[in-house]
């Protein structure tokens, strides 16, 4: 199962009062998508989750959808660290026709293997599309094992990993127990290079918010063996990758976003605007990329 190569992990927009701005969010799923994505994720950790409602999120499920209809796969984020909650949503969501979900670790109640396991078995027999799973242990609190994710490989509705450990040995180890069919992404955008060539299919990215081409051809450089080009594109890279999260993502992609005149609005506490000095760094930032004038 192939979502794409770069999917972008969206900012949720907001207005002035707070609320969710859907028509913002159509406008840049669409220049996204024109701008390297292949997929968009919706609601996602990125775009501020924890602080969206049931309703909002489903609302900007189907708000993306119909603004993007074919021209790329939406894929919509179907996490929590309560089963039955989530499994009473997804059965709303699936009405949708989404291409797919991401699905978090349960966060913060440290479940078991087995625990999680059971889980995300209950999420497979809920849902109609295929489930991105999502390993990020330094946000859940716990990891999940290599084999457990080969365990939910077999589930039919299981086809893909955004694997954010940063662990090239990790990797290594997946691609020789997961089906050849199994996607695998990277978490991170400065993973993406060492990723693609263990054999992931591409990122989960933030940073394509701003060089979605540019990550596009990466990936494209490493899979057709231009490795000196790919490389060459990480380095440049680099520091943008890096930099997005300079604080507490999305804040420096909110940040960046409004400075190049897109109006993607503030946030929801607990999160806030950057320092000062964080700001005018995302501007120097910009400036590097030739983003800014």
């Amino acid at each position: 199962m192939c979502f794409g190569e770069v999917i972008t992990a969206m900012i949720t927009p907001f207005r002035e009062d707070g609320a969710v701005n859907y028509e913002k969010a159509q406008e840049l799923a669409v220049h996204l998508i024109e701008n390297g994505s292949d997929g968009i994720l919706v609601s996602g950790t990125t775009g501020e989750s924890p602080t969206l409602t049931y309703d909002e999120t489903e609302t900007l499920f189907r708000e993306v959808k119909d603004a993007v209809g074919k021209k790329a796969t939406i894929i919509g984020g179907a996490g929590s660290n309560c089963t039955g909650e989530i499994i009473k949503h997804i059965k709303i969501y699936n009405k949708i026709g989404l291409d797919g979900y991401l699905s978090v670790v349960p966060y913060y109640n440290k479940p078991t293997q087995s625990g999680i396991l059971k889980h995300f078995e209950a999420i497979n027999a809920a849902v109609e599309c295929p489930v991105m799973l999502y390993n990020i242990p330094g946000r859940t609190g716990v990891n999940m094992e290599v084999d457990t994710i080969a365990k939910l490989a077999e589930l039919k509705y299981i086809k893909a990993l955004k694997e954010s450990t940063g662990s090239v040995d990790d990797l290594s180890q997946l691609k020789m127990k997961l089906p050849e069919d199994f996607s695998i992404y990277s978490g991170d955008d400065f993973m993406t290079l060492a990723a693609v060539a263990l054999g992931a299919r591409g990122v989960v990215s933030v940073a394509s918010h701003f060089v979605g081409k540019e990550i596009k051809e990466m990936i494209q450089c490493v899979k057709n063996n231009n490795m000196d080009r790919a490389l060459e594109l990480h380095l440049r890279l680099y520091p943008i990758f890096k930099g997005m999260f300079v604080t507490a993502n999305p804040i420096p992609t909110k940040t960046g976003l409004n400075l190049l005149g897109f109006e993607v609005g503030g946030f929801r506490l607990p999160l806030c605007e950057g320092t000062a000095e964080q700001t005018e760094f995302i501007k120097n930032l910009l400036q590097k990329y030739e983003l800014l004038p």
